[in-house]
């Protein structure tokens, strides 16, 4: 990690990999948590391979959806880490995201209480860093996490 390029955010989930992997490769429980409540999430792609498509909607109303992120996951490894970025966008083509351009690895890991929870979110440049962490990065990430470990640990029975 680079602490002038990089955000971070760890959290011990009280539910098995398993169910955390699920709320992260199921649309319909990605639509559940990804977004901060009470903005709405709609999955148009999810193709959790390398090179496979993550592209969302969100509505204010849930009424009108529009454009949320269109972007590539990079790697894919069950169970274990994800990587996608918002530099690629499905069709793997170059793009300038509004508002910044990153890439974000979350892994996981086991934990004795759960699943050990961990994303970091890359930037190019410490400018675009800065502004993510300006424009909420600990909240909305931190908002968005609590509502997957909703998801996953009512999805293990915990």
């Amino acid at each position: 990690m680079n602490s002038a390029l990089d955000l971070t955010l760890e959290r011990v989930i009280r539910a098995p990999r398993a169910a955390v992997w699920r709320a992260w490769t199921d649309a319909s429980r990605l639509e559940r948590w990804w977004l901060p409540a009470p903005a709405r999430c709609r999955v148009d792609r999810l193709e959790a391979r390398p090179g496979g498509a993550l592209v969302t909607r969100m509505s204010e109303d849930g009424t009108v959806f529009v454009l949320h992120m269109d972007a590539c996951f990079l790697v894919v490894e069950e169970l274990e880490r994800i990587v996608f970025t918002n530099a690629v966008n499905s069709d793997w083509r170059p793009v300038r995201p509004e508002p910044v351009a990153m890439t974000a690895e979350v892994t996981l890991r086991d934990h004795p209480e759960g699943t050990d929870y961990r994303v970091v979110v890359r930037h190019g440049d410490p400018a675009d860093r800065d502004m993510h962490e300006r424009l909420g990065f600990a909240e909305g990430w931190g908002t968005v996490t609590a509502q997957l470990a909703g998801v996953a640990e009512a999805g293990s029975g915990g």
